[in-house]
């Protein structure tokens, strides 16, 4: 018991204050419904008569709506303010389509839904900088792992999906999901506002930008953008994030459908999967993650891209009903995630200067949105002339990727990369 009680994590999760503490605290509100009802939202749309170029054709629409928000983002977090941003968007963007979703009834309803949700985009950029912005840089490592547990609590409660499945038929426990979602997430939103207090940053560029539009803030752009290209770490991650969010958006929505459709494993055994994935990124996180904490970026990526490659493989090879290497597959890629995830988050905030952090995390956002837009509807494509078709896109892109990180030289420590954060 001692042991736990002692355990680094939990030592650090006992020790949190100010925002890093409102933020985590309350993100399992968020992380539970949504890893709850996300594995079932691909087959849900496929019950309602959608076919795969439907259900990827929304996806892209999405993200083109991703880009627009995004590019607002930096703005609108700088002039509204961290935390003001984060309350207001977070319920535009979770709360409302939740509902929707709960209520769909046909394509129109998925699109709207989608359409809503790009939202998030913004609070994605006011969320970042309300948990790190007057955090220790010690502290990054050990939060991001307790934002990624906070999801990953659905564990214990993910074969009740299953057996709401087995139990109702899966339109109406999805719908009961996305309604539980709704509910939860919105207490999520309101008690995140109230535990957080606005940033040292945050209250700066309140002042700073009090009398300026958001138009006049958006044509201040063009120097962030300089500011980008002139930081070879800051492009380096850019480059990497352009990768994982392809192959990301490509696993998210057709997964499920490949694992249901090509290799015909019962809807309601998806739970299973779930729950093991999340226990097994959980036993990663308490055993392995406090001792590569303190590793240099390279090595963990690189593992964790061969990591996703086998998974890949496996996913595209095996026979139908093949459980067990079905879930060996999702023991390897839950973690090669919790690997490769934590240190690129961790890694996005120490390249990224802070005095302009909202500014430069939405453009860098911007960019990945143009470049993986497409990807919902040419995944969509290509499952609908063979289900192993995206999954084999996704093993070129982690080629891609690994060769990327293995190419380019990692010759500064964590310590060396923090100096970009003063960076005028």
């Amino acid at each position: 018991m001692n042991r736990v009680v002692n355990h680094p994590l939990v030592s650090m999760l006992r020790d949190l204050k100010g925002n890093a503490r409102g933020c985590v605290y309350t993100e399992p509100l968020w992380g539970i419904p949504f890893n709850l009802y996300a594995p079932y939202a691909s087959i849900y749309m496929l019950s309602f008569g959608l076919v795969d170029s439907q259900i990827g054709l929304i996806v892209s629409i999405g993200l083109a709506f991703q880009i627009i928000f995004a590019l607002l983002s930096g703005a609108i977090t700088d002039k509204l303010g961290r935390r003001k941003t984060t309350l207001i968007f977070d319920a535009l963007s979770w709360s409302i389509p939740t509902f929707i979703w709960a209520i769909a009834q046909n394509f129109n309803y998925f699109l709207i839904a989608a359409m809503i949700n790009s939202v998030w985009r913004v609070t994605h950029t006011s969320w970042s900088c309300l948990l790190v912005e007057d955090a220790k840089q010690e502290q990054l490592v050990d939060i991001y792992s307790w934002i990624y547990i906070s999801g990953l609590l659905s564990a214990f409660v993910a074969p009740l999906a299953g057996l709401l499945i087995n139990r109702f038929t899966l339109i109406p426990a999805v719908r009961g999901l996305y309604g539980l979602a709704f509910v939860m997430m919105t207490i999520k939103f309101i008690a995140t506002y109230r535990m957080t207090t606005e940033t040292r940053q945050g209250l700066l560029r309140m002042e700073q930008t009090r009398h300026q539009s958001l138009l006049a803030l958006l044509g201040e752009y063009r120097g962030v953008v300089g500011q980008i290209l002139k930081t070879p770490e800051t492009l380096y991650t850019l480059g990497v994030m352009l990768i994982m969010s392809a192959t990301s958006t490509i696993n998210g929505t057709f997964w499920s459908i490949l694992v249901t459709e090509k290799l015909h494993i019962q809807a309601e055994h998806l739970a299973w999967y779930s729950f093991a994935r999340s226990v097994t990124m959980l036993l990663f996180f308490f055993l392995v993650m406090p001792r590569i904490r303190g590793l240099n970026f390279k090595n963990p990526m690189l593992i964790g891209l061969a990591g996703f490659i086998t998974n890949q493989l496996i996913l595209i090879s095996i026979p139908e009903k093949s459980y067990f290497l079905l879930l060996l597959g999702v023991i390897i890629d839950a973690c090669s995630f919790a690997a490769f995830g934590i240190f690129l988050d961790k890694m996005v905030v120490v390249t990224v200067n802070p005095h302009e952090r909202a500014r430069m995390l939405s453009i860098m956002y911007v960019i990945v949105l143009l470049f993986i837009s497409p990807m919902g509807w040419i995944g969509g494509k290509l499952s609908e002339v063979n289900r192993n078709f995206p999954f084999m896109l996704d093993i070129i892109a982690f080629a891609l990727c690994f060769f990327l990180i293995f190419a380019t030289p990692i010759r500064k420590s964590e310590e060396d990369l923090e100096i970009y954060q003063t960076v005028p």
